[in-house]
């Protein structure tokens, strides 16, 4: 089965993820949101099936920095995509795809 690991090494539950991979011995791929953007058709395919609300990180940094107009304009798929795409930040991590499986965040129990 292949795993991929998408987010941003610096985030702490990113590493936190990494290490659980590591430690258990399970191949992934891992791919850097900031050095690589996000791939649109993974976008794509990831707020069809998780809904848009469950990747927007409005608990974090990015989303607080953000003015409230651009806020208020993220009300919908399609606006939340292209936020998404404009400022990979925003995205909740790590996103975590294994065959036709999407996990946000750490879910060790999801992965095994």
């Amino acid at each position: 089965m292949t795993t991929t690991l998408y987010g941003i090494p610096n985030c702490d539950t990113v590493k936190k993820s990494r290490a659980w991979f590591d430690e258990h011995h399970h191949p992934y791929t891992f791919l850097d949101f900031k050095k690589q953007g996000v791939p649109e058709d993974a976008l794509s395919l990831w707020i069809s099936e998780l809904g848009w609300e469950a990747l927007v990180n409005k608990k974090g940094t990015t989303w607080r920095k953000l003015d409230a107009a651009t806020q208020a304009r993220v009300n919908d798929a399609a606006s939340a995509h292209a936020l998404m795409l404009a400022q990979p930040s925003v995205i909740k991590r790590p996103v975590v795809v294994q065959a036709a499986r999407i996990t946000v965040g750490y879910v060790p129990q999801d992965w095994a």
